[in-house]
C-alpha cells in the first residue's frame, strides 16, 4: 500500500505570509492604477508594469536585509515598492509631478532613493549590471558584510556588459548577488531565439560562479534561494547567480499588445497567478482568515487610491527645474 501524501505544512510563519501578500496585492493594484492612468493620457513616455512578477518582490523583502543596495531595469515599479519608496512619491513620478521620487523628472524607469537603497530603476539595457558590480565593489572596500543585488532580464542578459561583469565580481570575488528575472520575452523576442543557451543561470557557470534556476511565482521559493546565495555572499565566498523563472502577463511596456505568444501559455501562467495562489494558500492552510485577508485588501485599496489623489493633486515642476539636478558642461574641468 503506498504512503498516504501528507498535506503541506506551511514553512515560514504567519506574519511572513501576510507579509509577502500585502506587498504583492499593493504592487498589483498600483500596477493595474498605472495602466489605467496611462489610457487616460494622465501617464506618458515609457511604461512597463510588472504584473505576475510580484513574487520576486516578495521573496526580497524578507530574504536581504534593508541596508543591501539594490539596482534593477525599467520594469521597476514593483521592486521600488518592495524596497520601500512612498507608494504616493511613486505614482506622482509617474505622472511626471514635481512631487515625485525624482521631481518627475525620471518617469517610469527611473525611480531613485538613497535613503532607502535603492539605485534605480534604469532604462538602458544591461547598464545597471556593472553599477550593481560597481556598488558591490565599494562594499567590499568598506569592509562591510552588506551586498548588492544586481537585477535585469533576460534580454539583457546577452549583453556584453554582463559578461565583463561577471569576469571582475567573480576575479575581485565581490559581494554582488545577480538575479536574471527571465519572464522569456526580452520585448518580443522569445529566449530561445537569442541564445541556444536557453537556461539563463548555466552562464554563470563559465566563471565558476554558483548559479541555480528558481521557480519565481512562489514567494516561498524566491525567498529560499536568495536567503541561501545572501549566506554565501555575506560568508565572503563572492558572488552568486540566480535565474529566477517568472512570467509577465502584459506587454513588453503598455503600447505591446504581445501578439507572439499564444493564448495557451498565457493561460497555463494565470492559472499560476502568484498573487492569487499565495492568497488560496493561506486560506486553504488556514493561516489567516477571510475578514484578515480582507482588511489586507481593503488597506491596499486605500493606498493606492490616496496615491493617485495625490498624483493628481500635485502640480508639474517649475520649467526652470530643467536646469537642476544634471550634469552640465561648466560642472567638469575640461572641454567635451
Amino acid at each position: 500500500m503506498g504512503k498516504v501524501a501528507e498535506k503541506t505544512k506551511a514553512k515560514f510563519d504567519k506574519e511572513t505570509y501576510l507579509k509577502w501578500y500585502d506587498i504583492m496585492l499593493l504592487i498589483r493594484r498600483f500596477e493595474e492604477r498605472t495602466l489605467m492612468a496611462y489610457g487616460q493620457n494622465k501617464v506618458r513616455g515609457f511604461c512597463h508594469v510588472y504584473i505576475g512578477q510580484e513574487a520576486i518582490a516578495a521573496g526580497l523583502l524578507t530574504a536581504i536585509r534593508p541596508e543591501d543596495a539594490i539596482v534593477t531595469a525599467y520594469r521597476q515599479h514593483g521592486i521600488a515598492l518592495m524596497r520601500g519608496l512612498d507608494p504616493k512619491a511613486c505614482m506622482a513620478e509617474l505622472y511626471g509631478k514635481e512631487t515625485g521620487i525624482v521631481k518627475g523628472k525620471g518617469g517610469s524607469m527611473h525611480f531613485f532613493s538613497k535613503e532607502h537603497r535603492y539605485f534605480g530603476g534604469n532604462g538602458i539595457v544591461g547598464a545597471q549590471i556593472p553599477i550593481g558590480t560597481g556598488i558591490a565593489f565599494a562594499e567590499k572596500y568598506r569592509e562591510t558584510d552588506l551586498l548588492c543585488v544586481t537585477m535585469f532580464g533576460d534580454g539583457a542578459a546577452r549583453q556584453g556588459a554582463l559578461f565583463e561583469s561577471f569576469n571582475m565580481a567573480a576575479t575581485w570575488n565581490l559581494p554582488v548577488l545577480y538575479i536574471c528575472e527571465n519572464n522569456h520575452y526580452a520585448m518580443g523576442t522569445s529566449v530561445k531565439r537569442t541564445s541556444n543557451v536557453t537556461e539563463i543561470h548555466k552562464i554563470g557557470l563559465a566563471f565558476d560562479m554558483p548559479s541555480e534556476p528558481v521557480d519565481a511565482m512562489d514567494p516561498e521559493k524566491v525567498h529560499l534561494a536568495l536567503e541561501k546565495a545572501a549566506k554565501h555572499i555575506r560568508a565572503g565566498k563572492g558572488p552568486y547567480f540566480l535565474e529566477l523563472n517568472t512570467y509577465r502577463y502584459k506587454g513588453h511596456s503598455v503600447s505591446d499588445p504581445a501578439k507572439y505568444r499564444s493564448k495557451e501559455e498565457l493561460k497555463e501562467y494565470q492559472e499560476r497567478d502568484p498573487v492569487k495562489m499565495l492568497e488560496k494558500r493561506i486560506l486553504d492552510d488556514k493561516i489567516a482568515n477571510e475578514d484578515e485577508i480582507k482588511k489586507i485588501k481593503d488597506k491596499v485599496k486605500k493606498i493606492v487610491e490616496e496615491s493617485v489623489a495625490f498624483a493628481e493633486a500635485s502640480d508639474f515642476p517649475d520649467p526652470s527645474e530643467l536646469y537642476t539636478d544634471n550634469y552640465m558642461q561648466e560642472d567638469f574641468p575640461f572641454s567635451v
